[in-house]
């Protein structure tokens, strides 16, 4: 995952998919300093900047300090627990910077 400072991209990605119109719950995304952090008061979710979805091998994958943050695909995160141990609203996880 990438998560590029233009936020208005004027074409396609060569590779993989832009992402935007996700949420974060109990925390907010800092524009300056390009990481998460603590939410403001009484301000339950924030949108999340553009993210750039690409196809990568495991073994070209980098690493960074970041946060495994899960991806439902509603905010209630209710569901039937999958026989992964997840609900079956959960799609995956998305690395952002923390």
């Amino acid at each position: 995952f990438e998560m590029p400072r233009e936020q208005g991209p004027k074409e396609r990605p060569i590779d993989g998919v832009y992402t935007h119109g996700l949420f974060l719950e109990g925390c907010k995304w800092d524009w300056d300093l390009w990481t998460l952090s603590e939410s403001e008061a009484k301000v339950l979710f924030v949108s999340v900047p553009l993210i750039w979805m690409k196809p990568v091998r495991q073994v070209h994958l980098r690493s960074f300090l970041s946060y495994k943050c899960p991806l439902y695909k509603v905010s209630t995160r209710k569901g039937v627990l999958s026989t992964t141990g997840h609900s079956t609203n959960f799609v995956m996880s998305i690395s952002l910077y923390s």
